[in-house]
């Protein structure tokens, strides 16, 4: 079995890296991880990967100019790496358009809400205040717009009496742990196919 190589892109604690790091350490998983960039330097992701072996390097979007510059050198390092997929797991950083298109069909996002719904960096938060009784978690493939683009995998999560965002976002959490690694799956087997910007999943 060739093994798609994973370039996994960090800005921090790598929670959902190391879910990914456990499913392709198993022996029938169709992915490995080839590559961890960090645009931040503390990011405790980075020492995750180097306790498996795994090449960890960070890239300062302060050491440039520019994002185009900054995404033209991201993009080189994952082509050196080999890299057939990117996942982004906690890349706190927009990128940009040339580098959406460049990984086109090819780059998946983990986001802690049932999108469409609560896109943005405070969707546990918002979904608490919009008062809805479920949200959940969703595997997409990235687009030049936030938070969107076609959906691979939804996990909901009731919203219980009580919850406060730390509560709900750790229980969001698990089961980001759950769905990310079988989205990568699907994506690996050649599963996956887009059409009219809505993935298809292939039984066979």
């Amino acid at each position: 079995m060739t093994k798609k190589r994973v370039g996994v892109l960090i800005s921090g604690s790598g929670s959902n890296l190391q879910a990914l790091i456990e499913a392709c350490q198993q022996p029938d998983f169709p992915a490995e991880i080839a590559v961890v960039l960090s645009n931040k330097a503390d990011a405790y992701g980075l020492e995750r990967a180097k306790l498996v072996g795994i090449p960890a390097h960070v890239l300062s979007h302060k050491d440039f100019g520019t994002r185009d510059e900054y995404d033209a050198e991201l993009h080189q390092m994952l082509n050196r790496h080999l890299v057939d997929v990117v996942c982004l797991a906690g890349f706190m950083r927009i990128l940009s358009d040339g580098f959406v298109a460049r990984w086109h069909d090819a780059m998946i996002n983990i986001h802690p809400s049932l999108l469409p719904s609560f896109k943005g960096a405070h969707a546990i938060r918002d979904a608490l205040a919009a008062g809805v009784k479920v949200t959940g978690c969703s595997v997409h493939f990235v687009r030049a717009e936030m938070d969107s683009g076609p959906i691979i995998a939804q996990a909901a999560v009731p919203v219980l009496p009580g919850d406060n965002e730390s509560k709900l976002a750790a229980r969001v959490l698990e089961q980001e742990h759950k769905i990310y690694p079988l989205a990568l799956r699907l994506f690996a087997d050649g599963k996956l196919t887009v059409s009219d910007e809505k993935v298809v999943i292939s039984a066979s």
